[in-house]
């Protein structure tokens, strides 16, 4: 039945799709023996949680702000009072002159980047990728093949454990073809934060050339700030900054926020409306809530990023343990949920790897759907990676990194 164009690009098998049926199938059982260290879920963070549950029930006990939050559709571009919180704090945080007219609020990022992937390149108009691997949920976005090209990074080698992807000079060329350019900062899936000398660059290039710099900032700045180094956030004209409140610690309820030129914000609003008539009201009605206390900073500053920061260190520090002597590497960890795990001429695929996991409990992402746009087969690293959250109980994520471990050794035939 399904048999139209569109049909078969987004009705079929995707990177992404497979990820969340995993991820769905498990949480259904609620098999205590699964580890989840596949998806992008967010820790339970017990303080953030505590908040949120708090602003809720406030919203809740109120009669008139609970029928508003779930009585009634919002405009085209979301929430306006939280709107305009919003582009109030950020304008006096840094500086940014920018007011309600240039924020839009979407039923989750990914919505966002289909619309503006879409609406800005197709018909050999490209989305320019400087640095792959890059988040899986861009690779099956485009309504038409070849929407991405992206340029092989380069490798560095740190110590005897980690390395780091660094943009090639070649990814920093921009064709006449090129439409706009995108990156995530961090990077899902490596913990990548390109520096700020980097993205001033991209900028520069892309303002000269007339073209949007699209920079998701799901895990990073200015909030949930999942970010371990000085990197600071960053906002021009040109700049389609994308952010979330997923990571945040608010997932379910789906709230998108892209800070870019108004006429950028009415296009997506217009979509929008086509597409899901409006998007939902308790992630932006909590955030306002958060704004209006100085909660939605603070938490992420002084709770969300420390706790991470912890995890992130504990974890990598038992993955490399359970790899030791073995050629493996870690990509330096400098955001994100995630360690980026490198197994240099694995004997098997990182997909075959992923499905040993699965088959003894261990949910995680093989590497292969993290590299759109790459016209490079031959390139056998894509097929060395794997994605592994850290984002769970530290017992989990232990249990998980100590059998990945005995798998990989298996792989290697090293005991």
């Amino acid at each position: 039945m399904i048999k139209s164009e569109f049909g078969q690009a987004y009705c079929g098998e995707s990177g992404i799709s497979n990820l969340m049926e995993d991820l769905g199938e498990a949480l259904a059982k609620r098999d205590a023996n699964t580890l989840m260290l596949g998806g992008g879920n967010p820790a339970h963070i017990p303080e953030v949680k505590d908040i949120i549950q708090k602003t809720l029930s406030e919203i809740v006990d109120d009669p008139v702000l609970c029928s508003r939050m779930l009585g009634d559709y919002d405009p085209p571009a979301g929430h306006p009072a939280f709107r305009e919180a919003l582009a109030t704090e950020l304008n006096a945080r840094f500086g940014w002159p920018i007011t309600a007219e240039n924020i839009f609020l979407s039923p989750g990022s990914q919505a966002s980047f289909f619309t503006l992937f879409n609406a800005l390149a197709g018909r050999g108009r490209k989305i320019h990728l400087p640095l792959v691997p890059e988040y899986i949920g861009y690779g099956d976005i485009g309504v038409g093949p070849g929407l991405f090209r992206s340029h092989r990074p380069e490798i560095e080698l740190h110590g005897q454990f980690r390395f780091k992807y660094r943009v090639h000079p070649e990814a920093y060329e921009l064709k006449d073809d090129v439409a706009a350019v995108c990156l995530s900062r961090p990077t899902n899936p490596t913990g990548n934060v390109l520096t700020d000398n980097e993205v001033s660059q991209l900028s520069a290039l892309t303002k000269k050339a007339g073209i949007p710099l699209i920079l998701d900032n799901a895990y990073g700045l200015p909030f949930p700030r999942i970010v371990f180094n000085d990197a600071k956030p960053f906002w021009e004209e040109h700049v389609i900054l994308c952010m979330s409140l997923s990571k945040f610690g608010l997932p379910a309820t789906r709230t998108g926020i892209v800070i870019a030129k108004p006429e950028i914000v009415k296009a997506l609003g217009r979509a929008n409306t086509i597409q899901c008539l409006a998007t939902p009201s308790m992630g932006p009605e909590i955030g306002l809530r958060l704004l209006q206390k100085q909660q939605l900073f603070l938490l992420s500053d002084e709770v969300i990023r420390p706790y991470y920061q912890r995890k992130v260190g504990h974890a990598s520090e038992r993955l490399e343990a359970n790899l030791e002597g073995l050629p493996c590497r870690i990509h330096e960890p400098e955001g994100a949920l995630f360690l980026w795990l490198w197994c240099p001429d694995l004997p098997i695929t990182s997909r075959q790897l992923y499905e040993r996991l699965k088959a003894r409990g261990v949910l995680v992402i093989p590497g292969e759907d993290f590299f759109p746009g790459l016209d490079e087969p031959d390139w056998a690293h894509q097929r060395e990676c794997l994605r592994i959250s850290y984002a769970m109980s530290d017992d989990t994520v232990e249990r998980g990194l100590a059998i990945i471990g005995e798998e990989v050794r298996k792989a290697y035939g090293v005991k």
